[in-house]
């Protein structure tokens, strides 16, 4: 397991990094994360406090996340009666470059959020996002298409 972090960083000291983490160059992070790899973060990307990302996660380029956003690829098959939550898996989720997400956002696995696209805040998000689209709502629906 390692981590590969770029120049001109700034991760708070209390920010846990595990697993196979690969972080750009001129990455904020502020206090409370946790990020499970694998996990790629490309470069001027800012995460706000208590942000949560699990194995399967991409990043991309000058995407801003607000706080307590959670990237959950975690998920399990469906078992039998006897119990339902059958063998679990990772399904991988992307963030496009040049996104926003906003404070609360919980995005599922299997999803793509497009590059320039904006999350609203408290939104989940369990279908993919296009390119340069605002969703919010719970499930996030869109709500208008941006100018690119």
């Amino acid at each position: 397991m390692t981590t590969d972090i770029g120049e001109d960083c700034k991760i708070d000291p209390r920010v846990q990094l595990n697993g196979d983490v690969r972080i750009g160059d001129r990455v904020t992070i502020y206090r409370g994360g946790e990020i499970l790899g694998p996990v790629e973060i490309g470069d001027d990307v800012f995460i706000n406090r208590d942000f949560y990302a699990r194995p399967g996660t991409r990043i991309g380029d000058r995407v801003n996340f607000g706080p307590f956003v959670r990237l959950v690829t975690d998920t399990h098959e469906i078992g039998s009666h006897r119990k339902r939550a059958g063998a679990g898996r990772n399904d991988p989720i992307t963030v496009g470059d040049g996104a926003w997400i906003g404070a609360g956002v919980l995005v599922v696995g299997g999803v793509t959020i497009g590059p320039g696209a904006i999350v609203a805040a408290g939104a989940v998000v369990t279908s993919d996002v296009p390119e340069d689209a605002l969703v919010g709502g719970v499930p996030a629906r869109l709500i208008r298409t941006l100018p690119a």
